[in-house]
């Protein structure tokens, strides 16, 4: 009787511990090529740090503060990760700021920070780019446009954005933030964009032949212009060359995961200072040199990931997936 009560344990041992390794939210490394082990340790783990969120997205890390900012699109706000703290609410509304009630991803996405330390926020219910118009140690849900509309024409919902070197900002345009969908008769502009805003605050329409652009980034060189496409037909990477005057040239598939399985799609994206790709893709985050060679895969357990932001020092990867944050700690 003893013997099958010590079995019995140990597989109810056995059981707990892999249904702890499947947890939602929990995942594995996958190294691919030599090239990754000198990004992340070999015994590198991913944590869970945070969670109880409703969808995460646009992470930022902010050196000065040491901290993460991450939105929280259909909660309609952003929150703040500390080491010390854990998370709290940092701004709110953040995305939305109209009094008329509604629903869906109407909160804040892709966040970047200025080269004077401003909060530049896509609101995706404001269909706009908006500054906070606070310190960022001192947040108020008070906001200054950046950047509204095209022609005339209002944005559709600004999803992600990012400086190049000479202050030009990269935004993408989808549509996700109207609460009716694609088909919105609040929408004004029919395609998806790609677009540039450079110093004196003109917008440039750069790409209007994408499905659905998502994450962009540029390499550190300034030459590449990576863009994500999440349209379910099209799980692809471009990349286009930058030309002097900050328009594209020269469109080409960086990586095309289509047919791969794994939920999520191509989402928000990071590029690090040596220029290796961490981007959200089917399963997790894809990693890729920047030649386009895929050299590893984070691998994340039942929910998708939206995006992901690296600290300054580059030693710390930090995820956004739906109601969770995670964690890798680099080389």
């Amino acid at each position: 009787m003893k013997k099958i009560t010590t079995l019995s344990l140990l597989l109810c041992l056995l059981y707990a511990a892999s249904a702890q390794e499947k947890k939602a939210g929990s995942g594995t490394i996958e190294f691919l090529e030599p090239e990754l082990y000198g990004l992340i340790n070999k015994d590198a783990v991913v944590e869970i740090i945070a969670e109880g969120f409703q969808f995460t997205e646009g992470p930022v890390w902010v050196e000065k503060e040491q901290m993460l900012l991450l939105s929280d699109v259909p909660g309609n706000c952003i929150y703040k990760w500390t080491a010390a703290t854990g998370k709290t609410i940092y701004l709110s509304p953040a995305g939305y700021t109209d009094s008329a009630k509604r629903g869906g991803f109407m909160g804040p996405n892709g966040l970047v920070i200025s080269e004077d330390g401003k909060l530049l926020i896509c609101q995706h219910g404001d269909r706009r780019i908006a500054a906070m118009d606070a310190p960022l140690h001192a947040p108020k849900p008070v906001f200054t446009t950046v950047a509204a509309g095209y022609d005339g024409r209002r944005f559709n919902s600004p999803n992600d954005l990012c400086f190049a070197g000479n202050g030009d900002l990269y935004f993408t345009d989808p549509w996700y933030g109207f609460e009716k969908g694609p088909k919105d008769p609040a929408r004004e502009i029919p395609f998806h964009g790609v677009y540039k805003m450079d110093k004196t605050g003109k917008v440039t329409l750069l790409i209007d032949s994408i499905e659905a652009p998502n994450g962009i980034a540029v390499f550190p060189d300034g030459k590449t212009l990576l863009v994500a496409n999440s349209d379910n037909l099209k799980k692809r990477w471009y990349a286009y060359t930058i030309k002097p005057d900050g328009t594209l040239t020269d469109a080409r598939i960086f990586y095309d995961v289509s047919n791969e399985k794994g939920a999520g799609g191509c989402d928000g994206l990071k590029i690090d200072a040596q220029g290796n790709v961490f981007a959200t893709g089917p399963g997790g985050i894809w990693i890729f040199t920047q030649a386009g060679k895929l050299i590893g895969k984070i691998n994340i357990n039942g929910t998708s990931v939206a995006n992901c932001a690296l600290t300054t020092d580059g030693n710390t990867l930090y995820l956004t997936a739906t109601k969770y944050l995670l964690r890798v700690k680099m080389k």
